[in-house]
């Protein structure tokens, strides 16, 4: 397969929409406090309601937007009383730290949390030791017994996916590679894992599987038919499309010769798409997380090639009601067999599916996004 396989023809059109969903998100979050995270509260509970906190990375990704949607849904169904919280944005510890301690003192049964990295394990602690129900979404943390349990995508799978689609296509071209990864001043599971799950796929020798920019900067992938590749950079995007540019912009600054990138998830990619521009675009393959609705036009447009897409509603539903089961003294979940987490889910989607590869289509995607 060539990688200038078809035009990209609607590249702004997404991304315009990308920046229209951002903006109508972050005008729904509320009631600022001093830490710059945001809370509101939700549900038909009274005074003796199950009370449930959900405290996420931020409130304008459109992921965690639809993960507050989700646990509204499920604690309206529970008569359980939500609290939902974020950070200010993406990696804003105090923020969280803040709507954590507001819910041991608020009284609540659990917490629902996407963490922003190892500097909330202390407070998490703190609420367990508490009574609370910790349990992390999408983001496990290190150590996992941090919490109670996590339900998440298993994002090494997740990574893996995107690799061994993009060694397939390669056919055996040279890999020149760029990370947008999420941060570069934290060690954060998700960031990490898909990282190193994407290089895995490729074929490419991660050194320490557990961190990122450590692997040679030069040798041959194994996947696919083979080659040899070169990582230009790892550079942090914080997981916003204006963070996705710059990191773009200064990847190619290394090396304009890029044609593999891989982006933490897709607001990083559609910054990326904005500083490759039309024309480079064409010879790139783009690979990404998360898997929204709208990546699935994104993919339909020729801005992704591939996806992997995960669950963040079923995250939040389940577990909206596995607090409300405990408190009511039912059984606590457990981790999925051979997992340290709950598994919600993965599946790949591209219009150009690989041999060996199990994938859907983006028709397929948009049936099922986000769950």
């Amino acid at each position: 397969m060539s990688l200038s396989r078809f035009p990209k023809p609607s590249r702004g059109m997404v991304a315009l929409a990308a920046l229209g969903a951002i903006s109508t998100s972050a005008l729904s979050a509320c009631g600022s406090n001093d830490s710059g995270g945001s809370g509101s509260s939700s549900g038909s509970g009274g005074s003796d309601a199950i009370s449930v906190s959900l405290i996420t990375k931020d409130s304008v990704n459109p992921f965690f937007i639809a993960m507050q949607n989700g646990a509204k849904d499920a604690a309206s169904k529970n008569g359980v009383d939500l609290h939902i919280g974020a950070g200010a944005k993406d990696g804003d510890v105090s923020g969280q730290n803040k709507l954590i301690e507001d819910a041991i003192a608020r009284g609540d049964k659990g917490i629902l949390i996407t963490p922003n990295g190892p500097g909330v394990n202390p407070e998490i602690k703190k609420a367990r030791d508490a009574g609370l129900y910790v349990i992390a979404l999408d983001t496990p943390p290190d150590p996992p017994d941090t919490v109670d349990i996590t339900f998440a995508t298993d994002n090494r799978e997740a990574g893996k996916l995107d690799g061994q689609w993009t060694a397939e296509k390669l056919n055996g071209q040279k890999a020149t590679i760029a990370l947008l990864d999420l941060a570069n001043d934290q060690v954060i599971s998700v960031d990490y894992n898909r990282d190193q799950g994407f290089l895995e796929g490729m074929g490419i020798d991660t050194a320490d599987p557990n961190k990122n920019g450590d692997e040679a900067p030069t040798g041959t992938y194994s996947g696919g038919k083979g080659g040899d590749y070169e990582i230009v950079c790892n550079e942090p995007g914080g997981g916003a499309q204006d963070g996705g540019k710059t990191a773009m912009e200064n990847c190619l600054a290394k090396n304009s010769n890029i044609n593999v990138v891989y982006t933490i998830n897709e607001p990083t990619a559609y910054g990326a798409d904005q500083a490759l521009g039309a024309d480079k675009r064409k010879s790139v393959l783009m690979v990404s997380v998360d898997g929204g609705c709208q990546a699935m036009d994104a993919i339909d447009t020729g801005i992704i090639d591939a996806t992997a897409q995960q669950y963040p509603v079923e995250m939040a539903k389940q577990g909206v009601d596995a607090i409300k089961t405990i408190a009511t003294g039912g059984a606590a979940p457990k981790p999925t067999g051979g997992l340290p987490f709950f598994n919600t889910g993965v599946k790949l989607i591209t219009n150009d599916p690989a041999p060996g590869v199990k994938s859907i289509t983006a028709a397929e995607g948009k049936k099922i996004c986000w769950g």
